[in-house]
């Protein structure tokens, strides 16, 4: 039990912007399994903007390679739709398109999961600069100390992936959870019994709706980042429980958030 309040901060879009990265790893993981099918297609070094469009509907790292491979697939609705039509359509194009790789899950996960451990070991520091914090968020949760508020990572990153680029950006949360730490309602729910939850911070809409329909978590002032990976509608017509977050509102004392 934190004997301050505390705030809750999701990591990839609210802290960090690791779009950079994202395209890194799912670009050499990609790259990888194609060699291994005798394939020599040869994935963009800058990131592509239909990459950066459907970053809002990507749920787990699998997912960022399987994009990769759609992007240079003539026959992909990807490419013959566009990014849009792929959004609306997403789990049944992704599935589509793991059946014509003859993919799992799993394996395009430990290939990315495999890509970002190299990376660390051979080059830590380029690694890390391939994450960049948004402007204003490390001096602001610095600042929570001297409003006596303590902040949480909830993260749908491993712990140690997370931890590792806290370290870097010299931010000391008071805990850090990681995907094995279970789903971040579920997280959630362990938080409110013993501590004063005085807000979660998200970009992910879909995940601040769930939260709010848990009994338990009605209290929790829900917030969606403005700043983070958000899908073109997210903004609109927020549900009663969720608040929007600007930028400025972050910089104020939290007793002015709306």
């Amino acid at each position: 039990m934190s004997l301050r309040p505390l705030l809750i901060f999701d990591f990839d879009g609210v802290i960090v912007d690791g779009m950079p990265e994202y395209w890194f790893s799912a670009r050499h993981a990609c790259q990888h399994l194609l060699d291994k099918k005798g394939k020599s297609n040869v994935l963009p070094t800058q990131i592509p903007k239909a990459f950066r469009y459907l970053r809002p509907w990507v749920h787990q790292g699998w997912e960022m390679v399987l994009i990769a491979a759609e992007l240079i697939n003539t026959d992909s609705p990807l490419n013959k739709k566009g990014p849009l039509a792929f959004a609306n359509n997403y789990s049944l194009y992704c599935k589509q398109a793991l059946d014509q790789w003859g993919w799992s899950p799993e394996e395009l996960q430990e290939a990315i999961e495999k890509i970002r451990k190299e990376a660390i070991q051979t080059n830590r520091e380029n690694w890390l600069s391939l994450h960049q914090p948004f402007p204003g968020l490390v001096e602001r949760l610095n600042r929570l100390s001297l409003e006596r508020i303590d902040f949480v990572v909830l993260s749908t990153k491993g712990s140690a992936f997370t931890s590792e680029l806290l370290n870097w950006l010299q931010l000391n949360p008071s805990h850090i959870y990681g995907h094995e730490s279970g789903s971040k309602p579920h997280v959630l729910r362990q938080l409110i019994k013993d501590n004063d939850l005085h807000g979660f911070i998200e970009d992910r809409r879909a995940t601040l709706e769930t939260t709010i329909k848990h009994p338990e978590l009605t209290s929790l002032r829900c917030y969606l980042a403005s700043w983070g990976y958000l899908k073109p509608d997210d903004k609109r017509n927020l549900p009663q429980g969720i608040q929007l977050l600007e930028p400025e509102d972050l910089a104020h004392p939290l007793a002015m958030w709306p």
